[in-house]
Order: C-alpha cells, then sequence, then structure tokens
C-alpha cells in the first residue's frame, strides 16, 4: 500500500505506524499532577527536581511537562483554546522523522515544528492535524528514559 506525494506521481512507502509511543500532557502545577499519579499507584524515576517526569502505561509512556513549555515546543501559543495534550510516535532515525513529517504533511497536516535538532539532544519534529480536528503530535528519534532520564532509543522509552 502506497501513498502519492502532492504534486508528484511516485507512490511513497508508508512511514506512519499505527502506534502511540507518548501522551503529554501540559500541566500548570507539575508538583501537583505528579502526586495525583503517584496517589494512584503509578511509578516514575525522575528525580523531584526533574523539569518531566515519565510514567509507563503499558507499551506507551504517559509524560507531564508544564503547560507553557509544552505549547513553546508544540509550536502553539496557549491562548486558552488549546488543549495541553501532545501525541508522539517514536522513530529510529532523523530520516525517520524526516519522512514522517513529510508524510503528515502530504495527508493535509499543518507543521508546526520543522524537523531538527532538539534542545535535549533529539531530531524531532510536530505537526498538528486539519482543522477541526483536535489533536497535536510530535515525531521523535530519541527522549529522556522514563527509567533514568538519559537520552535513550525509542524503544526504550
Amino acid at each position: 500500500m502506497g501513498l502519492t506525494p502532492r504534486g508528484g506521481s511516485s507512490p511513497l512507502q508508508r512511514i506512519v505506524e499505527q502506534r502511540l509511543s507518548l501522551v503529554t500532557l501540559g500541566v500548570r502545577d507539575l508538583g501537583r499532577a505528579r502526586a495525583f499519579y503517584e496517589a494512584l499507584g503509578w511509578r516514575s524515576g525522575a528525580a523531584p527536581d526533574d523539569d518531566v517526569v515519565f510514567f509507563r502505561a503499558g507499551g506507551t509512556v504517559l509524560a507531564l511537562w508544564g503547560r507553557d513549555r509544552l505549547a513553546e515546543d508544540s509550536g502553539v501559543e496557549d491562548s486558552g483554546g488549546w488543549g495541553g495534550v501532545t501525541l508522539a510516535h517514536n522513530v529510529r532515525s532523523p530520516e525517520e522523522v524526516d519522512a514522517v513529517i513529510a508524510e503528515a504533511e502530504g495527508a493535509g497536516a499543518t507543521i508546526t515544528h520543522p524537523a531538527g535538532p532538539t534542545f535535549w539532544g533529539g531530531y524531532s519534529g510536530g505537526f498538528a492535524i486539519p482543522k477541526g480536528m483536535p489533536g497535536r503530535w510530535r515525531t521523535t528519534r530519541t527522549g529522556r528514559s522514563p527509567r533514568t532520564g538519559a537520552c535513550c532509543s525509542p524503544t526504550d522509552a
């Protein structure tokens, strides 16, 4: 099953797998949000002063991050109408990040964060799904491990 790029006729191989790697919730009070999930029995390897908290949730990771930081990283202005949630799809290389971003744009997404190196040592890009449908996606090659806080491969996250 292939795709045809906009303005072209050669088929592309589909790169976006049907899976979810990470759900990030933008929270106004990280300490309070972390305490809530820990009171539910969820465990994190994050240090008390870390700026992001990861919880393993089966094959997916739930991340808590400051709402202002998530909005900036997602390329949106948080004027109250944004839901403060970002979904992530981790891949194995910067080239795959580039391919996912191109595939999303070809499918009608708006690129909110062009693919490139990140401040935390990874490589990622972001997009918003077409207007009228809620959702922001982040495609990432590497991220911080929910167990150790160190950079990791998508299979460790």
